[in-house]
């Protein structure tokens, strides 16, 4: 049996429709369960952040999570396929009528991304306080928390509703499969199997 962690939303949605046009069989978590088993799969429903860790620790063998949270967590995983969706763009966000100076000393930044965020401030060799949040991020710059965010954003609209824009894209992000390596070797046919149902379906 290959256990799968799965990010509770959208990823998981997708990823579960996957599994149904591959499979023929409805694949959902019942109201509240955070465990589903079908079809030699023991599915976890776990917090996005979190899925790198059940992966890398081998409490799931492989696991479905944006980039940008493998980015972030630098997780010792192997990456298998790019899903191709669950799409977003990692973006620094600032209000309408600021500017982004990467001279400008200090700048203070509110995110759940605090490495991204830092990796990509030292790459414009600008100094930057990292004010580390879990939500509605886009306050930080309202209230005069933070001069900028850093953030997933899909479609822009909660930005530009909240009166902020893009001010820069860092990187573009989409669901991945991830392995973990001990269960690549022992788990080997299977995981790969799995992978090139995946792929065949995704591609056709």
């Amino acid at each position: 049996m290959l256990t799968v962690a799965l990010p509770k939303g959208r990823i998981a949605d997708g990823t579960l429709e996957v599994f149904k046009a591959i499979y023929g069989d409805d694949f959902e978590f019942e109201d509240r369960k955070l465990i589903l088993e079908k079809k030699g799969f023991k599915f976890l429903a776990v917090r996005n952040q979190d899925i790198p860790t059940y992966v890398s620790n081998g409490a799931a063998d492989i696991g479905v999570v944006g980039l940008d949270v493998l980015e972030e967590h630098k997780s010792d995983v192997l990456r298998l396929l790019d899903l191709g969706f669950g799409k977003c763009r990692v973006c620094v966000g600032v209000k309408n009528e600021f500017t982004l100076d990467y001279d400008m000393p200090g700048i203070k930044v509110a995110t759940k991304m605090p490495n991204i965020t830092k990796e990509f401030f030292a790459s414009k060799a600008t100094p930057v306080t990292i004010i580390k949040l879990y939500g509605s991020i886009e306050l930080a710059p309202l209230i005069g928390l933070a001069d900028a965010i850093v953030d997933n954003v899909e479609t822009g609209t909660t930005m530009k509703q909240n009166g902020l824009k893009v001010a820069e894209t860092i990187m573009q992000s989409s669901a991945y499969l991830i392995s973990n390596k001990n269960s690549f070797i022992t788990k080997r046919a299977e995981i790969l199997a799995l992978t090139s149902k995946i792929s065949a379906h995704l591609n056709s």
